[in-house]
C-alpha cells in the first residue's frame, strides 16, 4: 500500500487495482451531494485547472448517464467521458462506471473504465469524500496514473472547494 499526502489534506492511497482519494469540504453534506449530482454545479469545477466542461448532459439516476467533454484553455485537446450510475443513495453515496468514450459517447475499448464509489461522510459540520476507484487491473490503474491522474483530481477537488466556498 502507498499512501501520500496532498495540498489541502487529501490522501491518495493505491492498494492493488484501487485508487483511493479521501478529502474534508467545509460544506453540509446536502450541498456536496448536490454539486456532485447537478449539471449546472459540474460545469463550474469538473476538470483540472484552466480546463472547461462546455459538454455535460446528465441524466442523474440508478440506471442514468452522464456524457461530457472536457476542454483545454486553448481548445486543442478534448477529452470525453460517459459515467452510468449504478447506485444512488442520496446524501450519502453514489456508485458509477466511468469510461473514456467519443463525442457520439461510444465507449474507447482502448482506455481503461473504472467503477468509481463516492462516500459522503459528515464530519464536524463538514463533508469527508472518500472516492474508491477500482480498476480492472493494476496495469490499468498504472496506466492512468502514468496520464497524471493524481494531479488531475487533485486540481479538480481544489476547484470543487472554490466553488463550494462561492456558493454558500
Amino acid at each position: 500500500m502507498a499512501e501520500s499526502n496532498v495540498k489541502n489534506s487529501m490522501t491518495q492511497t493505491v492498494e492493488g487495482n484501487n485508487l483511493i482519494f479521501t478529502r474534508v469540504f467545509d460544506a453540509p453534506r446536502d450541498l456536496v451531494f448536490q454539486v456532485l449530482s447537478e449539471s449546472e454545479h459540474l460545469k463550474n469545477w469538473w476538470g483540472p485547472n484552466h480546463w472547461t466542461l462546455p459538454v455535460s448532459k446528465m441524466d442523474f439516476r440508478e440506471g442514468g448517464s452522464w456524457h461530457y467533454c472536457m476542454e483545454s484553455p486553448d481548445g486543442d485537446m478534448k477529452s470525453w467521458g460517459k459515467s452510468f450510475y449504478k447506485e444512488i443513495v442520496e446524501p450519502e453515496r453514489i456508485v458509477y462506471e466511468d469510461f473514456f468514450s467519443d463525442e457520439e459517447g461510444t465507449i474507447n475499448e482502448t482506455m481503461p473504465g473504472m467503477k468509481v464509489i463516492l462516500t459522503l461522510i459528515e464530519h464536524e459540520g463538514k463533508t469527508k469524500i472518500v472516492s474508491h476507484t477500482q480498476f480492472s487491473s493494476e496495469e490499468a490503474l498504472k496506466s492512468v496514473l502514468d496520464m497524471g491522474v493524481v494531479q488531475g483530481f487533485t486540481e479538480t477537488w481544489d476547484k470543487l472547494e472554490a466553488h463550494l466556498e462561492r456558493i454558500q
